[in-house]
């Protein structure tokens, strides 16, 4: 069998095409969601990948959902932090409740998630973690302080994992993705997506699978020469 991953956000948009992407190319793939049951219900159906719900932004539910996992499926030698959720507005007009649910979900999520499976992968000689980030990460985005601060802070996470884990051969890297053709960003009004497309040079959104090979490329046993790098996936539009 092939190696056990786990993907975080892993029934929908970008992490419901990791996890299936994964499962294709021969891993053993477990989708952890955070709260649209149907949703996940649905994917199980069609996909045949098991869905967990627990809320990544805690430590304790991490802590049992991996025990779980682990005593089911083996050791967790891949996990892609991709769980991520939008609370906007500006920052006069943001509250405590959004900065927070952003930071515990975005951000605080990586930190329990790759805690959790660390030991195990030095033990083990061999990880793969990657986090997905986010083109606003780095350039920032009006009305996304708390976004754009999970997402930057992910950027340093992953590069100083990176150090902490290449003599035992986990390497720990970043995705960056632009503006990707999935639900959220389609729930954008029509014209403010049109003026969104007008700024990416190759003229189009991304899909959901460009995230998905990048994520292949990097969990590779031969990626090993690559860790604490961030790869930017926008078609151009920042180039970082």
């Amino acid at each position: 069998m092939g190696r056990l991953a786990i993907v975080t956000g892993g029934t929908r948009g970008i992490g419901r095409q990791i996890s299936l992407t994964l499962k294709n190319s021969g891993y053993k793939v477990v989708a952890n969601y955070g709260g649209n049951d149907e949703a996940a219900r649905k994917f199980t159906e069609e996909t045949g990948i098991p869905s967990m719900k627990w809320d990544v932004g805690s430590y304790p539910a991490c802590d049992a959902a991996i025990a779980k996992i682990t005593a089911e499926h083996g050791p967790v030698e891949v996990v892609v932090n991709n769980a991520g959720i939008t609370r906007d507005a500006t920052l006069h007009r943001m509250s405590y409740q959004m900065w927070e649910e952003v930071i515990h979900t975005n951000l605080t999520s990586c930190f329990n998630m790759a805690r959790l499976v660390i030991d195990s992968m030095r033990e083990r000689g061999f990880g793969r973690i990657v986090n997905i980030g986010s083109i606003n990460g780095q350039a920032g985005q009006y009305g996304q302080v708390n976004y754009a601060a999970a997402k930057s802070g992910i950027h340093g996470f992953t590069k100083a994992l990176a150090q902490e884990g290449a003599a035992k051969n986990i390497t720990v890297n970043a995705i960056a993705p632009g503006y990707v053709d999935t639900d959220m960003v389609r729930a954008v009004p029509p014209a403010v997506l049109e003026k969104i497309i007008a700024k990416i040079p190759v003229g189009r959104l991304g899909r959901a699978d460009d995230i998905a090979r990048v994520v292949m490329f990097l969990i590779a046993d031969e990626a090993d020469f690559i860790t604490g790098s961030t790869i930017s996936v926008n078609g151009g539009q920042h180039m970082y």
